[in-house]
């Protein structure tokens, strides 16, 4: 069974930066390299959004209001998604949410919160 612990979400200046992990328990190593990972958020009112994603192949998206701002990465010996978050901005704000995929298996996390605010 796969479970997701995301961590690292706090109240930050902006400007600020933030590391967000996710641990993923229950697949494999080879699991974890052969999933879909990605980090969506939420913020309130609002629907849940794409952050970036890591395909299995490597592919990396992201969500137009974080290009160059963002960088999503994956260890899959330890079996964890990151998301570096540089030069935060208020409308960053949210629930921060990983998401694993493969095949059949579409898992989410509880979710971090992200506040930025002076």
């Amino acid at each position: 069974q796969v479970q997701l612990v995301e961590s690292g979400g706090d109240l930050v200046q902006p400007g600020g930066s933030l590391r967000l992990s996710c641990a993923v328990s229950g697949p494999t190593v080879t699991g974890v390299s052969l999933a879909t990972m990605a980090w969506y958020r939420q913020a309130p009112g609002k629907q849940r959004e794409l952050v970036a994603r890591i395909s299995r192949a490597l592919k990396i998206d992201y969500g137009d209001p974080v290009k160059g701002r963002f960088a999503i990465s994956k260890d899959v010996r330890k079996k964890t998604l990151y998301l570096q978050m540089n030069n935060l901005k208020p409308e960053d704000t949210g629930v921060y949410y990983c998401n694993f995929r493969i095949e059949e298996i579409d898992r989410w996390g509880p979710g971090t919160q992200v506040t930025v605010s002076s």
